[in-house]
């Protein structure tokens, strides 16, 4: 575990570890929940389909594409614990391949109409 007050910003770092320089990670989705068992009900999403849903998110530069840089305001969930659980969804893509999921950004997926 972290430890970190309410509203403190939380920095995070994820690494890739391979030898192939022209791999580069995306972050797709990161899911905050009150259990480390479901991410769907009672979550919070900062990042969703490659679109900031927190405002407090902010993403960083880094000197590699390898290397994922963020941070958001540390909070906590009405009524229970105060543990927060993370889940992020990354997405390793090939460097320069702009048709890759890594190069689209954020994506608006639109909802499913439901028929009789």
């Amino acid at each position: 575990p972290y430890y970190v007050g309410i509203n403190q910003n939380l920095y995070l770092q994820a690494s890739l570890h391979s030898s192939d320089p022209l791999l580069q990670l995306f972050l797709d989705t990161c899911v905050a929940s009150p259990t480390p068992h479901n991410f769907t009900r009672g979550s919070y999403a900062l990042i969703e389909n490659g679109c900031v849903k927190d405002p407090t998110f902010t993403k960083y530069s880094s000197p590699h594409r390898h290397i994922l840089r963020f941070r958001f305001n540390a909070f906590q969930f009405v009524q229970s614990n105060s543990e927060v659980y993370l889940q992020c969804e990354m997405v390793v893509c090939r460097a320069y391949d702009y048709s890759s999921r890594c190069y689209q950004g954020c994506v608006h997926r639109s909802k499913r109409e439901a028929s009789s």
